[in-house]
């Protein structure tokens, strides 16, 4: 039997018996292997991936239960908190052998998507299912502090830019409106030009004409470009 599922953001149908471990139809049918084994029991964590967006041992979760639903491995992972996360376990060295290291960004990335601004309880709370035998506890805790903390940062720097932004906006649709009420028409920028210069001279030109009326109205005369060159020397 076949099951169809959202992996990774892509519909992906799995030729797999429905009760097989998700965890070996990622890995053997569709050649993820950033999902680890570790012990098959849902008690070290190292094959968490999402569900929805909420982490799950994939190692005792049956192909079937995730018929048409969303799950994301450590290959699709993506959005702001998951960039955090991955930017801060490499800034901080957070692996020692590696091989937990995908499931504990997993979870890292889930707690930070639902709280992101987590206390040491929380962090331990949400991490106290994933399992390091290098006992890397303290530079995951750490990596998940400055993964908040950048997070938290980069909204800061949003924030700050969205005045001046709105600021540069405004600089523009203002001209256009001022130079509107002018001519009482609404018009495009190119347009008002020409209106601008036409509310000069009274008529509505092309902007090649309304250079010969510029210097036509100067002279109170209607002459061609070649006669305006010599009544301007004259």
């Amino acid at each position: 039997m076949s099951t169809t599922l959202l992996l990774n953001g892509k519909s992906t149908t799995l030729d797999a018996d429905p009760n097989m471990p998700l965890l070996w139809a990622i890995r053997e049918v569709a050649g993820l292997h950033g999902t680890k084994f570790g012990c098959g029991m849902a008690q070290c964590g190292a094959c968490t991936v999402h569900l929805e967006g909420q982490p799950i041992r994939s190692c005792v979760t049956p192909l079937s239960a995730v018929e048409g639903r969303h799950v994301t491995t450590i290959e699709g992972l993506q959005g702001k908190p998951a960039k955090a996360v991955q930017a801060a376990w490499v800034k901080l060295q957070v692996p020692q052998c590696g091989y937990c290291q995908s499931g504990q960004i997993m979870s890292a990335a889930a707690l930070l998507a639902q709280n992101p601004k987590p206390t040491d309880a929380d962090i331990d709370a949400a991490m106290s299912g994933n399992i390091c035998r290098c006992a890397t506890y303290t530079r995951i805790r750490a990596a998940i502090h400055d993964a908040a903390g950048a997070m938290r940062n980069q909204v800061a720097s949003d924030e700050s830019e969205a005045p001046i932004l709105a600021d540069r906006a405004g600089a523009q649709t203002p001209t256009l409106v001022n130079r509107s009420a002018v001519h009482g028409t609404t018009a495009s920028a190119e347009a008002l030009t020409l209106a601008d210069r036409t509310a000069v001279h009274g008529t509505t030109a092309s902007a090649e004409t309304l250079t010969l009326a510029d210097r036509t109205a100067v002279h109170g005369t209607r002459v061609s470009a070649e006669a305006l060159t010599l009544v301007d020397r004259g």
